[in-house]
């Protein structure tokens, strides 16, 4: 991907809302279902992470491996992920 398209999916995802949020738990199985759902129906999403720094950042690289996601942009607990859904 390159900066262009990056350029253009965070500007659409400055209007989204975080539609889904990892807490103390952390990545659960619930959590990585429900995230492959969200990015299968709307392939550019936001995801809010409640934990420290640390984990925020082993969250983050858990999620971009396990989903194969593309990190459009990472700001504080928020997230902004995006991954093409082929069936489109």
């Amino acid at each position: 991907m390159n900066s262009a398209q990056k350029k253009r999916f965070k500007a659409q995802a400055h209007s989204l809302k975080p539609v889904l949020t990892v807490g103390q738990s952390g990545l659960t199985e619930s959590v990585l279902k429900e995230l492959e759902i969200t990015l299968d129906t709307h392939e550019l999403i936001k995801i809010k992470v409640r934990a420290d720094k640390e984990q925020r950042i082993q969250i983050r690289d858990q999620i971009i491996t396990e989903s194969q996601a593309e990190l459009i942009q990472s700001i504080g607990q928020i997230l902004v992920i995006y991954r093409k859904n082929p069936d489109k």
